[in-house]
């Protein structure tokens, strides 16, 4: 028997509710599940997977070699909560660390710290990819002030235009801004290539770039290696027990979060709260093991239904972005444990509230029934004094409005929905809310029997990205330089690669005034030649 979230009544909706609704009332949050469907024996039949999960997130926090294909730890956990580390030295480390990205951004923010023209910095540039760029990205938007001590801005992709604009708003404020450049490895190229399109800006504006950068990376990296020989203003470890995706709490996220005047010891405070909670209470009143048993029930432990973030807030409108890396990432696997081809994975995506009204909730409630919703309230409407735009009514209570009205909407066509509520936005109920989801993703992980804490499909394109890179320097330097130039075809009989690749990189050397292109009837009678 199936229990349905749309029942006949109010007041089975009031029983459902009140049997499926937990609460932390210390910490101002609560989840209610009463609008997921689910088996009645659900938690009776999962039992033991569940004590697995359980089991198995122990060991990880124990430090517990949780990748076995890099044959390393993943300790994301203790940098809330340094106990928790396995040795006094790692303990120690994460201390230190945190301690040296607070004091750093308290000198850049007195003075102590200044930038070549011997005035104080006011803007920080982040140079990142992937966790490197979105856990900053959501802090800067969700939980900085309105009025920031520091602007920011981020070369989070190798795309050149992007990069142009934000050199032309900088522009001689480049005087005055301060680079982190964030790389684990020192080698990844997206990273790299940002690095130099910032330096390249410095220089234009007549700057001494090594004067203004800071490196976050590890230790005897390509980059960490740089920085020393260029004399960087500093330099902050990434270890490797820390994945990007879940890097927002070491120092990729602490020091720029400081440097914008975030309070981040109340942002690791709510993260090690939520861990707390969720390490310690029974599977009902388990926040996270709910969110990742409605997950498994919702996708039939396959992925069936995607999950669509709603957050009912400004502030979070990157939460669902921030979410589809930690969870599509971690989850999105070829193969279990066991080498089973299991195809795993659960897609995420979401805008906010109630901006989806007016976009994609029409199909959520009409169309095809593939998803599930996860709606985040915040009770707090604002921080200013609020009027009416109505006689009785504020903003903020249509915004509830919405966000309940929706949420009926979807229940009454039998569309599943969870949600999360927090009293504000704030540093702490932040760190609460990536806390939970990262303990999430580790059960649903164990519940479907897959490594969350790696990543080979992103190692797979990085690799093909590099072999098409090579492969395009070879096509330049086989284009004829007279004559009628040659076609993708003959370009690729030459090299040995294949036509369609040769066709791209030949079109896309002529689109950016490496080559000439003859246009032809179609791509085959294209042809191209050298300069």
């Amino acid at each position: 028997m199936l229990l349905r979230p749309a029942m006949s009544t109010t007041s089975s909706h009031w029983d459902r509710f009140q049997k499926f609704f937990v609460r932390y009332p210390q910490m101002g949050f609560s989840i209610d599940i009463s609008r997921m469907s689910f088996e009645d024996g659900l938690f009776e039949s999962q039992a033991a997977s569940v004590e697995k999960a359980f089991s198995a997130m122990k060991e990880l926090e124990a430090g517990s070699i949780a990748n076995p294909d890099e044959g390393r730890m993943v300790g994301h956990y203790w940098l809330r909560d340094s106990s928790l580390a396995p040795t006094a030295e790692l303990k120690t480390e994460i201390d230190a660390t945190l301690a040296a990205t607070l004091s750093f951004a308290a000198d850049v923010h007195s003075g102590k710290v200044l930038a070549a023209n011997g005035q104080k910095f006011t803007r920080v540039l982040i140079v990142g990819i992937g966790g490197s760029a979105l856990g900053p990205q959501l802090v800067a938007q969700a939980i900085t002030p309105a009025n920031p001590p520091m602007a920011i801005d981020f070369f989070d992709n190798t795309d050149p235009d992007g990069m142009d604009r934000i050199v032309a708003q900088i522009g001689a404020e480049f005087a005055t801004t301060l680079t982190l450049v964030i790389s684990k490895s020192g080698g990844t190229k997206e990273t790299r290539n940002g690095m130099l399109e910032a330096q390249a800006a410095y220089t234009a504006q007549g700057v001494d770039f090594t004067k203004h950068v800071v490196a976050i990376t590890g230790l005897d990296s390509e980059l960490d290696k740089l920085a020393v020989a260029q004399g960087w203003l500093a330099r902050f470890p990434m270890w490797d027990w820390v994945g990007g995706r879940t890097s927002v709490m070491s120092a990729v996220g602490t020091l720029a979060a400081a440097l914008q005047g975030v309070d981040v010891t109340q942002f690791l405070a709510g993260a090690a709260a939520m861990d707390a909670e969720t390490r310690q209470r029974p599977v009902r009143e388990n926040a996270a093991m709910l969110l990742a048993l409605m997950w498994y029930s919702a996708g039939k432990g396959k992925g069936a239904k995607d999950m669509v973030v709603l957050p009912y807030k400004d502030r979070l409108v990157l939460f669902s972005k921030y979410l589809q890396q930690l969870v599509m990432e971690s989850l999105g696997k070829e193969h279990d444990l066991d080498g089973n081809i299991v195809n795993q994975g659960i897609a995420v995506y979401g805008n906010k509230g109630s901006t989806d009204q007016h976009a994609y909730v029409q199909q959520l409630r009409d169309g095809v029934n593939n998803f599930f919703a996860v709606f985040i309230q915040v009770a707090k409407a604002r921080d200013t004094a609020g009027f009416e735009v109505e006689p009785g009514y504020t903003s903020g209570d249509y915004l509830q409005g919405f966000l309940r009205g929706t949420r009926t909407a979807l229940a009454d066509k039998g569309r599943e929905s969870i949600t999360l509520s927090i009293s504000e936005v704030s540093a702490f109920s932040l760190g609460m809310l990536v806390g939970l989801f990262e303990r999430a993703v580790g059960f649903y992980a164990t519940l479907v029997n897959i490594n969350a804490y790696h990543q080979p499909g992103v190692e797979a394109g990085k690799k093909a990205a590099t072999d098409f890179l090579k492969q395009m320097g070879q096509v330049l330097a086989s284009l004829p330089a007279s004559g009628g130039g040659a076609t993708a075809d003959e370009i690729a009989a030459q090299l040995g690669i294949d036509a369609e690749d040769a066709w791209h990189m030949a079109s896309h050397l002529a689109a950016n005034g490496k080559a000439r292109l003859a246009e032809g009837a179609s791509p085959v009678s294209d042809r191209f030649s050298a300069l």
